[in-house]
């Protein structure tokens, strides 16, 4: 029987959570599907290493090149700049496919792990129903364990999930810099 997690909260860490029960599955030869909504970017290590572990792992992004927000400006963030837009209606369309792609996906291919990046913050800015959400763990199959990330996540989504880890930031360097293969 699979479980629902939801790894949720402010701090760092809750893809990379995911993303090493992903790992654990793929060592175990197990089949394991990542959605990822609002996310694009091709050169982050779980997008990069998708080749290298096929056919036990694959990865669908479902977001657009920008970086979310409630106003437009430029915002910085460990050194980099970026341009922050408001969430536009393609960010609900985007949003949408993603959640009936993970529909489908289980349906079809039933994996062993199911991974719905962001589906929480999807849910919380209303780009997805929180109805739809449970509508589809629901309908898990018994063989597949879901995971679901998101800095805020409706209660709805951690009533229904079996296991609910909150990532608290407690502490970050004034001057701190991305480092790939850690944050991305």
């Amino acid at each position: 029987m699979g479980y629902i997690y939801l790894y949720t909260g402010t701090g760092g860490g809750k893809t990379a959570n995911a993303l090493g029960l992903a790992l654990r599955s793929v060592g175990h030869g197990k089949k394991v599907v990542i959605i990822q909504f609002f996310k694009w970017r091709e050169d982050i290590g779980e997008y990069l290493i998708k080749n290298r572990l096929t056919p036990n792992y694959e990865i669908y992004q479902f977001g657009r090149e920008a970086w979310l927000g409630e106003t437009e400006k430029t915002a910085e963030f460990a050194g980099e700049n970026f341009e922050v837009e408001c969430v536009k209606s393609v960010d609900k369309e985007l949003a949408e496919k993603a959640l009936a792609f993970a529909g489908k996906i289980m349906k079809d291919k039933k994996p062993h792990l199911l991974v719905l990046d962001e589906v929480g913050l999807a849910a919380e800015w209303k780009l997805v129903s929180v109805k739809d959400v449970l509508e589809l763990l629901d309908n898990v199959p018994e063989e597949t364990t879901v995971v679901m990330t998101g800095r805020l996540a409706p209660k709805e989504l951690a009533d229904r999930a079996d296991f609910v880890n909150v990532v608290q930031q407690v502490k970050m360097p004034k001057d701190f810099k991305l480092t790939e293969g850690i944050q991305y």
